[in-house]
This record gives C-alpha cells, sequence and structure tokens, in this order.
C-alpha cells in the first residue's frame, strides 16, 4: 500500500475486521440486509403500488430492487445509462475490454455493498493500487526524482518519515486506537461517545490544517511529501481544503484499504441488479426483476417534480405525467436546482440551504487500450518493469496499468486526477490530451514507447463538466457537518408536516462516505424504509431498521447559534 496507517497497524488482539460502520450513524445495515425477517412489510392493500425511483445509479437501483422486493411496484427513470458513475464504456478496438469512468475500486469493508457483491456472485481480485501488495511494482516520481519501489521499506527514508509522521498523528491526534476497535467491535455507545466529540471540536477544521497543527508535520517538506503520494489509494492533496473529518471517517472504515475491482467491470453489478430476479419477495412472482417490470428499459429522464393532491408528480422528458404516493431521489442534489422544475415546498428552507451549499469534487480519467500488457516486459538495464503503477507530482498524477494475462490486450488508466488538475485537461479533446500526457510520460519513462503500443482511440471523462453530474461526488468543506446533517437524516420524516413528506433523497452524496458505493447503497436502504414507513408498513421488531433506531443513533446535532 502507499503511505498508510495500515503498513504500521496498533498492536491489537481485535480479530473482527474493520467495516465501513459509522461513525456518524452507526447502523449495522449489512445485518439488517441479511436478517431472516428481511426488511420489513407493508399492507396487503399496499401490495403493488407504484413508487418513483430518478435516477439508475448504484442508489437508485439498490432501491428499486428492494422496492420489488417489499411488494412495490418501483418505477425507474434515468436520464443517460443505467450504472450512473458505475460507468464501464467498452473500447472500439476490443469490447471485451472497457475503461471504468466511475467507480473501479471497492474497500472490502463495504460490507452492505458486498451483500449484492456475493449475492451475484461476482468474482473481484485486489485493485493495484501505489504499493498494494498484488501491485508488481510502483514508481513514485517527485520532483523530477524517480524511485521505484515493491514495498514501502523501498522508498528513501524521507517516505519513512511521512509514514510514520501520519501513524503517530491519527494516534495522538485522532484516537485511531479507540475508533478502530469500536468499529471493529461495533461498540456503538463508545464510537458515538469520542466521534461525536470530534465533531464538536474538529468540524471546522481542514485535512491541510489538522496536518499543519501535529507537532510530526512541523516540515512543510513533510506534508507536501504526504500531499503528493497520501495513504492507500495516492495523492491526498486535492482533498487538503476539505473538512478533516471525511478523510478520518476513511480511515477509521478501512476505506483506504484492502480495495478490490469486479471481474468482468462493474456493469456486472449493475445488470445484475437490474435482471435479479426478486426471489422470495411479497406480491411479485419470484421471477420478476427490475428489468421485468420495465419490460427491458427505464422511463426517460424527470424534468419536474411537484406536490399535489395525493403525492408527488413527476413529469419526464417523453411527456409523461404520474403521480406517485412516494419518489426516492438518487442524483446529485444539485439537478434539484438546475435539471429539475422542483417544487420548493417539498424540502424545508434548511434543507435547501444544504443543497445550495454542498461542496463536489472534480475528477478527469483518461483510458487506452494497449496491443499487449507490455509494461510486464524486463528492462534489459535494470531488470525492473518496464512500466509501474505511477505515482507524480505532473499532470498524469496517477497512473493504473491492468491485464488479464500476456494473450490479452492491457488497458491503462493513463491519468487519475482531481479538482485543479482535472481542470487542466477540463477543455482539452482526448486526443490532444493523449498527447500531453504521452509526453509528460516520456520524461518519467524515457525509454518506452507508450504510442506504438496504444490501439484505438482513448476514452476520457471529466465528472465536473458532464450536465448530469456535475461533479465527481460530494466532499464537504470546514464547517459543512451541519448541511450533511440535514441531507443524511432527510429520509427521517416523523413529525414533519404532509407537504415535506413523501420525496426521499438518497445517494452517495447523501451519506456521510461520498464517493463510495456503500454510501449510495446505505442511503438507498434509508429510503427504503422511508418508503415502507411512509405507506404503512414496519420493519419486524427482531429486525429494526435505520428509522426504527434513529433517535437513539442519530448523528449529533451542533448548535447553530
Amino acid at each position: 500500500m502507499s503511505l498508510s496507517a495500515r503498513a504500521f497497524p496498533a498492536a491489537r488482539d481485535v480479530t473482527a475486521p474493520l467495516t465501513m460502520f459509522g461513525p456518524d450513524f452507526p447502523f449495522a445495515y449489512d445485518d439488517w440486509l441479511r436478517h431472516p425477517a428481511g426488511l420489513g412489510s407493508l399492507p396487503a392493500a399496499r401490495h403493488g403500488t407504484p413508487v418513483a425511483v430518478v435516477g439508475g445509479g448504484m442508489a437508485g437501483l439498490v432501491a428499486g430492487y428492494e422496492l420489488m422486493r417489499l411488494g412495490l411496484r418501483p418505477v425507474l427513470y434515468e436520464a443517460g445509462e443505467l450504472g450512473g458513475r458505475m460507468r464501464s464504456v467498452p473500447f472500439e478496438a476490443d469490447p471485451r475490454c472497457a475503461a471504468e469512468l466511475g467507480a473501479m475500486r471497492f474497500p472490502v469493508a463495504a460490507s452492505t455493498l458486498f451483500h449484492y457483491i456475493d449475492a451475484l456472485g461476482l468474482r473481484t481480485r485486489p485493485f493495484p493500487n501505489p504499493l498494494a501488495p498484488g501491485t508488481p511494482s510502483t514508481l513514485v516520481h517527485l520532483g523530477g526524482e524517480r524511485h521505484y519501489a515493491r514495498s514501502v521499506e523501498d522508498l528513501p527514508p524521507v517516505y519513512q518519515e511521512v509514514a510514520d509522521a501520519w501513524q503517530k498523528t491519527l494516534l495522538d491526534q485522532a484516537e485511531l486506537a479507540v475508533m478502530e476497535d469500536a468499529v471493529r467491535r461495533r461498540d456503538t455507545v463508545l464510537l458515538k461517545a469520542v466521534w461525536n466529540r470530534m465533531v464538536r471540536t474538529l468540524d471546522d477544521q481542514s485535512f491541510y490544517g489538522f496536518l499543519a497543527a501535529s507537532p510530526y508535520f512541523r516540515s512543510f517538506r513533510h506534508r507536501e511529501l504526504f500531499g503528493q503520494v497520501g495513504f492507500g489509494t495516492g495523492g491526498w492533496d486535492t482533498d487538503f481544503p476539505n473538512s478533516i473529518l471525511e478523510v478520518l471517517r476513511v480511515v477509521f472504515t478501512g476505506a483506504d484499504q484492502d480495495q478490490v475491482g469486479i471481474v468482468g467491470g462493474t456493469g456486472q453489478l449493475v445488470q445484475g441488479l437490474w435482471r435479479r430476479p426478486a426471489g422470495r419477495a411479497a406480491h411479485w412472482p419470484a421471477d420478476t426483476s427490475l428489468a421485468g417490470l420495465h419490460e427491458g428499459t427505464a422511463r426517460p429522464a424527470v424534468t419536474a417534480l411537484r406536490r399535489v393532491a395525493g403525492g408527488v408528480l413527476v413529469e419526464d422528458a417523453g411527456g409523461g405525467r404520474a403521480t406517485y404516493p412516494a419518489v426516492v431521489h438518487t442524483p446529485h442534489v444539485w439537478t434539484l436546482l438546475s435539471q429539475l422544475d422542483c417544487d420548493p415546498a417539498l424540502l424545508s428552507t434548511e434543507q435547501w440551504t444544504a443543497v445550495e451549499r454542498t461542496h463536489y469534487m472534480g475528477s478527469s480519467k483518461l483510458f487506452v487500450l494497449t496491443d499487449r500488457p507490455f509494461w510486464r516486459d524486463r528492462d534489459g538495464a535494470t531488470g525492473r518493469d518496464t512500466m509501474s503503477m505511477t505515482l507524480s507530482d505532473r499532470l498524469p498524477r496517477g497512473v493504473y496499468l491492468f491485464d488479464e494475462g500476456p494473450d490479452r490486450p492491457g488497458v491503462i488508466c493513463l491519468s487519475y486526477t482531481w479538482n485543479d488538475d482535472s481542470l487542466k485537461v477540463a477543455t482539452l479533446s482526448d486526443e490532444q490530451r493523449l498527447d500531453v500526457l504521452l509526453g509528460q510520460l516520456r520524461e518519467i519513462y524515457p525509454g518506452v514507447d507508450l504510442r506504438r503500443h496504444i490501439v484505438g482511440p482513448p476514452i476520457s471523462v471529466t465528472w465536473e463538466t458532464d450536465p448530469l453530474f456535475m461533479g465527481a461526488f460530494k466532499a464537504n468543506l470546514p464547517g459543512q457537518y451541519r448541511y450533511q446533517r440535514r441531507l443524511f437524516t432527510q429520509f427521517f420524516q416523523d413529525g414533519l408536516p404532509a407537504e415535506r413528506r413523501g420525496l426521499f433523497l438518497a445517494g452517495d452524496d447523501v451519506s456521510w462516505t461520498a464517493g463510495f458505493a456503500e454510501g449510495a447503497v446505505t442511503t438507498a436502504l434509508n429510503a427504503v424504509w422511508g418508503v415502507l414507513h411512509h405507506l404503512g408498513g414496519a420493519s419486524s421488531p427482531d429486525n429494526p431498521g435505520p428509522g426504527d433506531v434513529f433517535d437513539r443513533l442519530a448523528p449529533v446535532q451542533l448548535p447553530e447559534d
């Protein structure tokens, strides 16, 4: 792995795995899904009731699938293609190979997401993150210097100093040992006590400010190296302006370690949920699927949401108009401001403020198909790999190498960038991006003729310029915890006036772990509980849902005055 606290774990006799459990709302979604009592039941009169699900990404597919299993009729609307940021794009030259433009690596700690991955029988393999055990080699290229490594011990001593500084900072300034132990044991009392205290003291602190305040990061050089090489998945300097709470959530729950990719691409998960039979479900035959209920095609893009008698009126780009007693909205919340004609009464003034203040990270990728995984060749002079997973302070930033064996084509993510680095290429065409990146990679690998191995045109994405997304994922700035709480807790609508009931927000930007599919899945399940409750149903007393324990587990509420 890269410079991570995982390389230097605290000595504890704890065998339970880290999972993305809490810390803001420590509800065991994975246990709720696995319980034999199911997620709940509805009055028979409600069976077959249509419920709108806006967006066919991970959150929309999970919400639709579980609502179907409860006996409702989910009506899925999608403006683009199913999958959202689970976007696998096949290469023209060989459609067996695809560019993963969105989600491509998943922490095994994402236990709720893996409920579905395992249920679909999908295979995974270690993702080639920097210095990860399954990564053949890593090249760190900073300040014009090149360092070839298979583990962190192969890097110069200053990198070890940075790794130690990060570990000590987490242990001394962020109670890492206590928090990991509480997550492993799912000790909600301890977890909430410690985390709530951190929220009160660290909400106004940026990631960079947290590092600069640490006695172990007094050196600017150490902070610079940490930002460029980072921990777990690479450099984190583009996250430096964000709230330190965003980073600590990732660290405490193991989301930065042991990441895997899905064999065959993320499209396997998308199509699997779309076509998966309901099985033992209320109302519907066991072979019912979302694809079957929609005759193979989702409804077109939603253009308006309005409060009317009997529920929420949904208008779509095809001219359709239908009123639903409940609607689950899963796209980025900014779409409520600019893509939809949305009735202001559907959310409170405070919730609309939170929508307005949501901050998104930008991100770009560029992929190419190669004739073969030539990077596995040995350099005759050094005996090293011809190319390696690469971390650089130059424009490519992160280069990832994927292969299915010597007799198959290879795939390279030539550049994976964020925020300012993403904007540097946002106005360039795919071919222009390719030319710029190849020019910079020639300086890193002067003896490698990358272009002669490339087959067909490149494939790229810049999420902040995509009109359906306008950003890669939410990342709170310092002081934005209160806004996030308003959006996350919106699914719990007890006590709200009638005009604000029935619309349920879901998706990873509503979650506490934006950018992770786990957040999309768990907020979708929150919305499922919300719809169940709204339509007169209930979870089993033996298997209470997130709303049933909301008062006990609710995120801490910070004062506003």
